[in-house]
């Protein structure tokens, strides 16, 4: 590929006018005529058989022209960026001016320049800080939890059932004595005082005994989901079958050694203290990390292209459809079973689309203004740290992330860290009373206001 010219045009447009030599087009047209000549009958010979020259004869010169083209162009155009020293958005116009197997091929490219906007401060922002702390009824909490998890459950034969157990039930609904679809159910454990059955049902079962067998009447909610059965009044035929309640094990040394690597209960609380408290601590940095970026947004200065909002969904569209098939999950038919159409899903991102966008351009204005140029070694241990989460080979993140990509992601990240090391974190318990007495001084101007404002019309009566 030759650059043989590259300018800015009007507004935020570039050209890039560029050569594909012969050598490469000639090498790009006999790939194409490989991959192909299987599928094209030739009089009088077999299938694949027919060479390159004949095909060309019969069905024209360019008959894989432009094929070869397409497998060019992505390479040439990245090559061209990358020679111009520029980025660019959206996907360029393409013109071809001449194209032969003498001369190779020459296009010229008309794309889109990626914005540079800029802050007008990125110092001294302010955010809320939650101070965090760990009270020892948080940590009582979490031993409960452990416990909960830990927990046994018993048969109980010698009592009636009670909140909390858990209930084996068979059961059968009726309507005027008539069985409803969906309304039955075998050896089913419901957990009473769960509230996963309809108001009512699990309070009626409190109180009898294995082997009971009952009716519950109950009523369904207006806004039950299934019509046939809304606001409608049933009754459940129940055997109860067994009756099973939770035993949590005692909150001791012996429990401590048992759930953990510590002999003592006191120092697996002073571990959960620690876990807890560096967890309260690390979602408090993100949020406040959050509310910078949202006031840095508040900051940027100039307008953000369609084209960055078109590119910023697809590559929300991409993000999402790579989550879903990390889960075994095809995109369009999570979409079809959510209701929606690729292209539903990608309007209702206008406005997320547009944010990421926002905040982009204005940690890269940020990266600029403080000269943040992360270097190849940094760029490299990135590359390492995704393959090694992704357990991939380095070559092939590569292969799939371009490194520019990365070098821009590390840059955001430092100006991220220079806006937290510049900014004044507010405390949440000081703030609240700020905006108090914030309130009361706009709404005495106010009134203040309105009385001059009726003492010149009195006046001005006179």
């Amino acid at each position: 590929m030759v650059l043989n010219k590259h300018e800015k045009l009007e507004g935020n447009k570039y050209l890039l006018d560029i050569t594909i030599d012969k050598d490469t087009f000639n090498e790009a047209v006999r790939k194409e005529y490989s991959k192909q000549k299987n599928r094209i009958n030739v009089p009088g010979f077999r299938k694949g058989k027919a060479p390159q020259h004949i095909i060309e004869r019969l069905y024209g010169e360019g008959v894989f022209y432009e094929d070869a083209l397409n497998a060019l162009i992505p390479g040439a155009y990245e090559d061209a960026i990358k020679e111009a020293g520029i980025r660019v958005i959206g996907q360029p116009d393409i013109d071809l001016k001449a194209v032969s197997k003498t001369e190779g091929a020459n296009l010229v490219f008309t794309t889109e320049l990626r914005p540079e906007l800029t802050v007008k401060k990125y110092k001294g922002l302010e955010a809320v800080k939650e101070n965090v702390e760990v009270t020892d009824a948080d940590v009582d909490a979490e031993i409960d939890r452990l416990a909960d998890r830990n927990s046994r459950m018993v048969s109980v034969e010698d009592r009636a059932a009670e909140n909390g157990d858990t209930a084996n039930i068979d059961f059968e609904g009726f309507i005027d004595g008539v069985a409803f679809d969906g309304g039955k159910g075998d050896s089913y454990d419901l957990v009473l005082g769960s509230g996963n059955f309809i108001p009512g049902f699990e309070e009626q079962v409190v109180g009898h005994n294995v082997g009971e067998e009952f009716d519950i009447n109950v009523k369904f909610p207006d806004d039950y989901g299934a019509e046939n059965l809304a606001g409608k009044d049933s009754v459940f035929k129940i055997k109860l079958n067994g009756i099973r309640k939770k035993v949590l094990p005692a909150i001791d040394d012996e429990f401590a050694k048992d759930v953990s690597e510590f002999d003592t209960i006191a120092e697996l609380r002073d571990s959960k203290k620690e876990e807890l408290l560096k967890r309260r601590q690390d979602n408090a940095d993100i949020a406040f990390e959050n509310a910078l970026v949202e006031a840095l947004i508040e900051q940027l200065e100039g307008d953000i292209s369609e084209t960055m909002i078109e590119d910023t969904k697809n590559q929300i569209v991409r993000d999402y459809s790579s989550n879903l098939a990390s889960q075994g999950l095809d995109f369009e038919q999570y979409l079809k079973y959510m209701g929606q159409t690729v292209d539903e899903f990608k309007a209702s991102l206008e406005e997320p689309a547009k944010k990421r966008a926002s905040q982009r351009l204005a940690l890269e204005a940020v990266a600029r203004a403080e000269g943040i140029h992360p270097s190849d070694e940094e760029v490299e241990a990135e590359v390492t740290r995704i393959a090694e989460s992704y357990s991939m080979k380095v070559e092939d993140v590569k292969s799939v992330v371009a490194l520019e990509d990365i070098r821009d992601d590390l840059a955001c990240q430092k100006a991220i860290e220079v806006i937290k090391e510049n900014a004044k974190a507010i405390d949440k318990k000081e703030e609240e009373p700020e905006k108090k007495e914030t309130k009361k001084k706009t709404t005495a101007k106010k009134s203040t206001s309105k009385k001059a404002k009726a003492e010149k019309e009195e006046k001005d009566a006179e």
